[in-house]
């Protein structure tokens, strides 16, 4: 016996549920979906822009800012892709803002001690 369960094409055949293959595909998309987006680390990529190194902040901030609109495209594989992009150029801003500041350390250092081996803060 074949009876119409609701409106979104569910038909019951002898008390068992079946759908049709809209409705296959609508739960597949959403099985297939992840729940959330990945982070963007867009705080993450200003902050590199603010103190450690600007262009590569900058290019963090592009790829962070691609994540959500990705997203809610749809495009779930762009999205993780500019996820881990903007996660990778905001270490590699980081890590070189980090290497300048210990070179200017050491520099500086270095500075320190040459004057006052050649005894320029005599007073």
């Amino acid at each position: 016996m074949f009876h119409f369960k609701n409106a979104t094409s569910k038909f019951v055949i002898n008390n068992k549920p079946y759908l049709n293959r809209l409705n296959l595909k609508i739960m597949n998309e959403q099985i297939n979906q992840p729940q959330s987006p990945p982070p963007n680390y867009l705080v993450f990529a200003i902050l590199v822009t603010i103190f450690c190194c600007q262009i590569l902040g900058i290019v963090s901030i592009v790829f962070a800012a691609q994540v959500n609109s990705k997203w809610n495209a749809g495009d779930y594989e762009g999205a993780l892709s500019a996820s881990k992009n903007a996660k990778l150029w905001a270490w590699i801003g980081f890590a070189s803002g980090v290497a300048v500041l210990v070179i200017f350390t050491i520099l500086s250092l270095f500075g320190v001690l040459a004057g006052l081996s050649l005894g320029g803060f005599d007073f």
